[in-house]
């Protein structure tokens, strides 16, 4: 399979990681990291990394099963394929995203992010998301303390990508 490097590791976004292998002839579940489980399978290749090497496959069946989207790639045709690729990202080039709109981001963009309230206290830095019935949940990480944001308005001020810090209206005692 060809491989692709692309000059900066900001030209790809995670979207998902494999997960364990389904059944036995090399169906994979994927844990999504977009939107909605389907929203992945709008990009008929995948890109997997693993220590910054990009290997495409295309993305031959899916389906949801038990709210998770398992999928079939092409060349993985049994349980010791898919189990091998176990834990990698699954990542497309950034410009075959679509566009957003404006106070729109991509989670992946966020990650890293410092964390400050409206009083410039330092909360920590953004380490993932969680999907809640509500919202989306900023995962806030401050040494071995774990926040858990909500990720709407009014807790979310301002998200400003330039200077890698989200402010929220939030305390240091929640």
């Amino acid at each position: 399979m060809l491989e692709r490097s692309l000059s900066q590791p900001d030209d790809w976004v995670v979207m998902g990681r494999v997960g364990h292998p389904y059944g036995v002839r090399g169906w994979l579940r994927i844990q999504t990291f977009s939107e909605t489980l389907d929203s992945l399978t709008q990009y008929p290749q995948w890109w997997l990394s693993r220590a910054g090497v990009y290997q495409p496959y295309a993305l031959i069946d899916w389906q949801i099963h038990s709210g998770t989207l398992v999928v079939a790639l092409q060349g993985i045709d049994d349980r010791t394929q898919a189990e091998a690729l176990r834990g990698l990202d699954v990542v497309v080039p950034r410009d075959a995203l679509p566009g957003l709109a404006q106070d729109e981001y991509y989670w992946s963009d966020l990650i890293g992010l410092a964390v400050i309230n409206r009083q410039e206290e330092s909360l920590g830095v953004v380490s993932g998301f969680l999907e809640s019935a509500a919202n989306p949940v900023l995962v806030v990480q401050d040494g071995p303390q774990k926040r858990l944001i909500p990720f709407v308005d009014p807790v979310l001020y301002q998200v400003d990508l330039s200077r890698k810090q989200i402010v929220v209206n939030w305390g240091l005692d929640f």
